[in-house]
């Protein structure tokens, strides 16, 4: 999903994309796509940090 996008466009990931990219998670299981938009954020604002500084 991230692959070849750049950090913006990464960061409009959804975790509504995630499940959408899981073939519709069941209910019981959506919390693994809301820490899979979290994880991706933190990620990604690890990246700019280290890089940019920002």
């Amino acid at each position: 999903m991230v692959k070849r996008k750049s950090i913006e466009e990464a960061m409009t990931i959804s975790n509504r994309m995630v499940a959408g990219a899981l073939d519709e998670l069941p209910p019981a299981k959506m919390h693994y796509s809301i820490s899979s938009e979290e994880a991706l954020k933190s990620a990604i604002d690890d990246y700019c940090l280290q890089y940019f500084g920002i």
